[in-house]
């Protein structure tokens, strides 16, 4: 049952609505009875057609959030780059100076706080200008009528919805007039001008106020003056006839009349008018740089943005989370250092130039964690193709970037060297005899199924020394037949499978049915697989970690545009090879940068290191992996045409060197070498750990079982027996929720004392498994090779 108190303010919206409408009847020129009645008729009835009138528009607006930009930032929080569909950046009514509210107010709607949603005697004034003028010379909307309409435009995502937004018809106004009376009744009148403040176009590409301050006078919008604050209130007006950067005469003449305004509301003196109107505009203009090209970091921006777009967990499609990361608002966190991405742009900018008939690319990845501090390469990220620049990324894996990869040479031996040591079946001082030519039989190598594997006969040479060799040498000399002769103990399954485990992007074991394009081969040792910088770093890594490999990690968190955590990015590690193992490759890739070895010259001489060269058989790549205890880089340079097609090395000109002859410890080493050798001094004082003797058969420990454990008794177990354990996610098992579903590696395994075991904790949930259909792939034959050190 309603009251009278009630019934007086059912009274007071219904003679509202009719004061308004009544109002817009007069603007729009209507005369029909549901809008607007004879004066005398407006009692009883009238009253409750007009509100039934009202109340069969629209009913309320829903606003989504704004669309804003996305900032790529590093560890530190500093800028790496923007992304952005509108130049937007939100702020409260709080973070917007007194003088910019006081100067959008006196121009756009001096009455804002003391009407409703239609201003009566704003829309008669400007009515009776226009009709006197036969023609529009004043607006009538006011700041909330406008902000409906900026919303509806905003909101728009079809050109039909567009067209709906800015029709100059009745349908439309009433439609607008409508929203913004239900605006008015449901939100504060500071709530509807922050949202004005922060939906409204400025012009030269920017979006809302905090966007404007920064493009056109380089600061907060909590500071502007009184000087920028009337001239950024004129824009909104006209933001392209006004724009200041291209018509810097009309932005001044229309700031004054800002001012003007502003003194004739007595909100400022005509002194302080006069004052600031003889000033300049005072433009600090800032580059509105959206995308990577302008980034610091180009390139490992582009790896970031192609990193999340594919991750499913920020939306179902990649159109969905283009749209989220270009228009959320998100703070992306990211694991680069800017320190160590500048020296790694000079060093490669001096030894491969643009227009070279080469690609120079680095890669830098952080031990134990994963996280990529640098990613650089020669050919600038643009348009101009006759300076060089490009858009293609050459130095991350295809998945994220736009190339195949190129051959690795003699660093896949090392490859080799750590399934040999794992084996335990050549010592590290055993002497192999190592003739300067070889010729290899198919049934000498030993695929996965235990079976020779159908490659015929593989004849390898020499191309640096020969003779008696041991992994010492052997390695530091690049001795092919040596490692031709070591993969042949191995077997060719464990060496590919641990580069894959630790980062190698291996999907082609037995290439077409012709055998072409085949990795796990023979001539696996020589590097014939393609790969990426990116991928190489991350590999050996591994090494210096102590055989913890950690996938590339290029951002470590997203946060909301509140600031609010998002998702956030931990390490993924797994103890892929025994610790032992690692130090003894470490021991002997140390070698490398020691007297003696093709490193020598390039090794820092602030830090221990250790490394390997690679250079392809036919010249058309060189490379350079190496590596401190905590940090691991790979220096690629590979002959390219402007199209990225590979060409031989020799006989070009690179970095305005002549190269007669390519090999990595020459051409690509020099290049990672100035990079680490300004990096260095900065990393923490650590050396490797010398492994246990000379074999390291026999100091291995057996992981424990701990599935089904609770999480504290299954660190205690692996603990005692001299792991060290890691947590890593949930995953689906049936094991009881919470408990530990399995370890990795798990039980049985061989590791070193100190190794790391990651644990996965059970969620009790095993899902349906989809139905499989059966596939068989052709087993062909594969390739040979030769190689170089």
């Amino acid at each position: 049952m309603s009251t009278p108190a009630d019934e007086r303010s059912r009274s007071r919206v219904v003679l509202t609505h009719l004061g308004v409408m009544a109002a817009v009847a007069m603007v729009l020129g209507l005369l029909t009875a549901g809008l607007a009645l004879p004066f005398v008729a407006v009692v009883g009835a009238a009253v409750k057609d007009v509100s039934q009138g009202m109340d069969d528009l629209p009913a309320e607006l829903e606003t989504r959030p704004l669309a804003e930009k996305t900032s790529i930032v590093d560890g530190q929080g500093n800028l790496i780059a923007s992304l952005y569909d509108e130049n937007r950046i939100s702020v409260g009514l709080d973070q917007i100076s007194r003088t910019m509210v006081q100067s959008i107010v006196s121009i756009e709607d001096y009455r804002f706080y003391r009407h409703g949603a239609l201003d009566l005697k704003g829309t008669m004034r400007a009515l009776v200008t226009n009709q006197a003028n036969s023609g529009m010379v004043q607006g009538g909307s006011s700041i909330t009528q406008q902000m409906v309409k900026l919303t509806l435009l905003d909101q728009a995502k079809t050109k039909k919805e567009k067209i709906a937004a800015t029709d100059d018809t009745y349908a439309r106004k009433l439609r607008e007039l409508r929203y913004a009376i239900a605006f008015e009744q449901n939100y504060s009148k500071d709530w509807i001008l922050e949202r004005y403040l922060n939906i409204a176009y400025f012009g030269d590409g920017t979006y809302g106020i905090q966007s404007a301050a920064k493009h056109f006078f380089n600061k907060n919008a909590s500071r502007l003056n009184l000087k920028q604050s009337a001239l950024l209130a004129g824009l909104v007006k006209n933001p392209t006839g006004y724009d200041p950067t291209n018509y810097p005469e009309r932005a001044l003449a229309r700031r004054n009349v800002v001012l003007d305004r502003m003194a004739e509301l007595n909100v400022i003196t005509r002194e302080k008018a006069e004052e600031v109107k003889a000033k300049g505009l005072g433009l600090d203009v800032q580059a509105a740089a959206n995308g990577c090209v302008n980034s610091p970091a180009p390139f490992f921006c582009d790896y970031v943005y192609n990193y999340l777009l594919e991750d499913r967990a920020l939306g179902e499609t990649k159109a969905e989370r283009k749209r989220l990361l270009r228009s959320g608002g998100l703070t992306v966190r990211t694991s680069i250092d800017l320190d160590y991405q500048k020296a790694a742009d000079e060093s490669v900018q001096s030894h491969v130039y643009p227009t070279d008939q080469a690609i120079g690319g680095l890669a830098m990845v952080e031990p134990r964690t994963g996280n990529v501090k640098a990613l650089s390469q020669s050919r600038p990220m643009g348009a101009k193709k006759n300076e060089g620049q490009t858009y293609l990324n050459y130095v991350v894996p295809e998945k994220y970037g736009d190339s195949k990869g190129f051959q690795a040479g003699s660093t896949f031996k090392a490859f080799v060297l750590a399934a040999a040591l794992k084996q335990g079946k050549v010592s590290m001082t055993q002497n192999i005899y190592s003739p300067p030519s070889l010729t290899l039989r198919k049934e000498d190598y030993i695929d996965c199924d235990g079976k020779p594997y159908d490659y015929g006969p593989w004849p390898v040479s020499n191309s640096t020394t020969s003779g008696n060799k041991n992994m010492y040498t052997g390695t530091r000399e690049s001795v092919n037949t040596f490692y031709a002769q070591l993969i042949r103990e191995t077997g060719l399954c464990e060496p590919y499978n641990l580069a894959k485990k630790m980062g190698i992007q291996l999907d082609n074991p037995e290439g077409d049915e012709y055998g072409r394009g085949a990795e796990r081969v023979a001539s696996f040792t020589l590097g014939v697989p393609d790969t990426s910088p990116l991928e190489m770093a991350e590999a050996y890594a591994t090494f210096a970690g102590r055989g913890l490999h950690c996938d590339s990690r290029p951002v470590t968190a997203i946060e909301d545009a509140q600031g609010n955590l998002l998702k956030s990015y931990p390490e993924k590690c797994q103890q892929v090879i025994p610790g032992a193992v690692a130090d003894a490759v470490n021991d002997v890739l140390r070698g490398v940068m020691e007297p003696g070895g093709f490193g020598q010259y390039i090794a820092p001489s602030t830090r221990v290191s250790a490394g390997k060269t690679g250079t392809t058989q036919s010249g058309r790549a060189v490379w350079f992996v190496g590596y401190t205890p905590t940090l691991a880089a790979a220096s690629m340079i590979a002959g390219a045409n402007s199209f990225g097609q590979p060409i031989e090395l020799g006989g070009q000109t690179v970095g305005g060197t002549y190269i007669s002859a390519a090999s990595g410890s020459g051409v690509a080493g020099p290049m990672w070498g100035d990079a680490m050798d300004v990096i260095t001094p900065t990393l923490p004082e650590e050396d490797f750990q010398r492994p246990n003797g000379t074999e390291i058969s026999g100091v291995l420990t057996t992981v424990p079982s701990v599935s089904g454990m609770p999480l504290e008794q299954a660190q205690q177990v692996l603990t005692d027996a001299g792991f060290t354990p890691s947590v890593g996610s949930y995953v689906n098992s049936e094991v009881t929720s919470g408990a530990i579903a399995y370890s990795s590696p798990g039980a049985g395994a061989s590791l070193s004392s100190g190794d790391t075991v990651v644990l996965y904790l059970s969620t009790g949930y095993v899902p349906a498994e989809p139905r499989k259909g059966n596939g068989k792939k052709g087993r062909g034959r594969g390739r040979g090779g030769r190689g170089r050190g």
